[in-house]
């Protein structure tokens, strides 16, 4: 029950004489929130489960899937920012969606085809999507309009943001800040409708953009308006459309969404199972390493 309690205290024994390496990998898979802890496909991914060799036989991270799914649902500033904070990230960071990319990538082209999308998003079995949702699930991805998805588009739909925040908080904040600090041209320490405009390329009204993040509605974005538009998962104000081009209700479509929660709920138990065990036994997680890695 330690694990529930309190954070391991990495200065008892073994830990000292243990790697850096190692202490990170048993530290991130022992994180309470769900949301931030390691899945088992990052887990195969972490440089020290690598070391001395490379990834084999990568698992496609359900979490991945589900990510992509949930992009679609965001508004088109939450898409924006999220971008914006994927760009940030340097390519040793981005290890593991690397590793999914190219699960996903299966002709190995450097690009995620429609058909590559819906084999993948297949593999999430309580969610074969019709051909439609599939297709609209790329097209939100896909940022310049060219049918495919390439690595930088992935990385923005994939990415894990609470593990960014809970891993290291001072890295978010550096991180954050310079993806705030893409829409505020300025350097005045806020995003005004103008330049909110420049960066996005739409024309119309920005207003109902401006409105979902503006939460002191002084018709400017703070940084931590901002920060907290990327901690929250804002849902589009228009309905998803359904399989035959008609709205569906808000009502089905939060029954679907709390269908995925509950399933998902069920899958953070046997994740909890797994750092309880190796905050118990960290020889365990020791001779994890060392297996055949065969799950």
């Amino acid at each position: 029950m330690q694990v529930l309690k309190k954070k391991p205290d990495f200065r008892r024994k073994p830990w000292p004489t243990i790697s850096t390496s190692a202490r990170d990998f048993v530290n991130k898979l022992l994180v309470k929130d769900p949301r931030a802890r390691l899945t088992a496909a990052q887990a195969l991914s972490h440089p020290w489960v690598r070391e001395g060799g490379s990834a084999s036989e990568i698992p496609i991270d359900i979490s991945v899937l589900s990510n992509m799914r949930q992009f679609v649902k965001y508004s088109r500033l939450k898409q924006f920012a999220l971008r914006a904070l994927a760009s940030t990230i340097n390519e040793e960071e981005l290890a593991d969606l690397k590793d999914q990319f190219d699960a996903i990538d299966v002709d190995k082209n450097g690009a995620i085809s429609l058909e590559e999308m819906r084999q993948a998003l297949a593999k999430d079995l309580p969610w074969k999507l019709k051909e439609s949702r599939v297709l609209e699930i790329l097209q939100a991805i896909d940022s310049n309009t060219d049918g495919l998805v390439d690595f930088n588009e992935f990385v923005a739909a994939a990415l894990h943001v609470h593990q960014l925040e809970e891993h290291n908080s001072e890295k978010w904040q550096v991180r954050s800040q310079a993806a705030f600090e893409k829409f505020d041209i300025d350097r005045d320490g806020y995003i005004t409708p103008e330049e909110l405009r420049m960066h996005t390329g739409l024309r119309g009204s920005i207003d109902p953009l401006l409105e979902e993040a503006d939460i002191d509605k002084d018709g400017k974005i703070s940084l931590s308006e901002f920060r907290r538009l990327l901690r929250t998962a804002s849902m589009s104000s228009r309905n998803v459309p359904g399989p035959s081009g008609q709205r569906k209700s808000q009502k089905n479509i939060d029954m679907i969404w709390s269908f995925e929660d509950r399933l998902v709920s069920k899958l953070e138990k046997w994740s909890s199972l797994f750092a309880e065990a190796a905050d118990n036994h960290p020889t365990w997680v020791i001779s994890f390493r060392n297996s055949s890695l065969q799950w």
